[in-house]
């Protein structure tokens, strides 16, 4: 059985252990101590190094806790470890973080906490209700500023589970339970790392609300994330009003104006472009020569878009018409025809697709469709 130094010690990130057991060569390796955190309760594992090697992942066997190097350890007996503290200090806060946010929800608002993740970036809580706007946001922030600015003692105690602990959420667990405490706030059952005092914690902001499966989820970050966060925002910020000229307190209207301006254009451009394709259609049309049996035939190579449909069905808005367009990524064709041309454009076009493995349809006039990658394209139009 390991040793879980981080238990008692979350601050010790340089120990000496002893090589128990080890596999895959020597790859994944058993201490009889070990102040390395595996994955557990929403927060990541540890990294660091291993005598010397480093430790890629560190996963909870119950009983024991495997180190999974990056290279075989080659050394017997007592080997020197060393925890990466800036990640392990990131995690401190972010989860002694979550505790405090979670119990500030409750007091605020009886908002229980369902679920925790951290991720490199943020971290992420579930909470049984179905929103959560932004001025309880806003007051959830502040109301965390002030107890960390009160330094409110973190402590870890052991409690037997039968007694009446008072915790924001009852544990499953029985016998002795390790309990992490936010001094006149919070109690709650947890084996991850935690800080000393709230004043370490550093700035909590929530950066993100979401609806997930009938509740609300809340992204957060704390401590140097939230920093680093409020920073990037801020430089990016900046750069936008650069780019519109205008000061990032109107940033919003700014851009909201400039998107509707830019719908506008858009639906300008539409209308020029299928205007220009219509016209594009009639004029090929004209200058289509017919067949030996009076229809006049066109193919065109090229995206099958709004642009290549609203040309072909002017083409054969004329009488005894035939409009073929080929793309060849993806594979696909569209086939146009005028109801006097003796053409039925869906059948031929589902009846040559389907033989190759595609799909596609449509009705006399127009129809399309495509086949797997690697069909000759080329083939199957010949057959239309």
């Amino acid at each position: 059985m390991s040793e879980r130094l981080y238990y008692n010690d979350c601050y010790l990130h340089d120990f000496r252990a002893r090589v128990t057991a080890s596999e895959d060569g020597g790859k994944r390796v058993y201490l009889d101590r070990t102040a390395f955190y595996p994955t557990s309760g929403g927060q990541p594992f540890d990294i660091g190094t291993l005598g010397g090697v480093k430790v890629l992942e560190v996963v909870d066997e119950e009983d024991k806790i495997a180190h999974v190097l990056e290279s075989p350890l080659t050394l017997d007996g007592v080997v020197e470890a060393k925890i990466d503290w800036a990640r392990r200090w990131d995690h401190m806060q972010q989860h002694t973080g979550q505790h405090l946010l979670s119990a500030v929800l409750i007091e605020l608002f009886d908002i229980p906490t369902l679920s925790f993740h951290m991720s490199a970036d943020s971290s992420t809580i579930d909470i049984g209700a179905p929103q959560f706007d932004a001025r309880q946001a806003e007051r959830a922030e502040e109301r965390c500023a002030e107890i960390i600015a009160e330094a409110r003692p973190v402590s870890i105690t052991y409690e037997d589970s039968s007694a009446d602990l008072g915790l924001r959420k009852v544990s499953a667990r029985t016998g002795t339970l390790r309990i992490i405490t936010i001094e006149n706030l919070d109690k709650s059952a947890c084996g991850g790392t935690h800080v000393r005092s709230t004043a370490e914690l550093g700035p909590i902001l929530l950066r993100k609300i979401d609806k997930m499966r009938g509740n609300a989820r809340i992204e957060f970050v704390c401590g140097l994330r939230a920093l680093r966060t409020a920073r990037r925002d801020f430089r990016t910020l900046s750069e936008l009003s650069k780019l519109a000229s205008a000061p990032i307190e109107e940033m919003t209207a700014v851009i909201a104006a400039q998107m509707e301006r830019a719908k506008s254009f858009e639906k300008t451009a539409l209308r020029l472009g299928a205007e220009l394709a219509k016209r594009e259609g009639q004029e090929l049309y004209a200058s289509t020569a017919s067949d030996a049996n009076g229809i006049r035939r066109v193919t065109q190579r090229g995206a099958i878009d709004d642009a290549m449909r609203a040309r072909a069905q002017a083409f054969v808005a004329g009488s005894k018409a035939v409009f073929l367009a080929i793309c060849e990524n993806p594979p696909s064709v569209l086939l146009a025809a005028s109801p006097d041309s003796g053409v039925h454009a869906g059948d031929r076009v589902k009846a040559a697709v389907t033989a190759a493995g595609g799909r596609g349809g449509g009705n006399q006039t127009l129809a399309q469709g495509s086949v797997p990658a690697g069909s000759s394209i080329d083939e199957i139009a010949r057959g239309l």
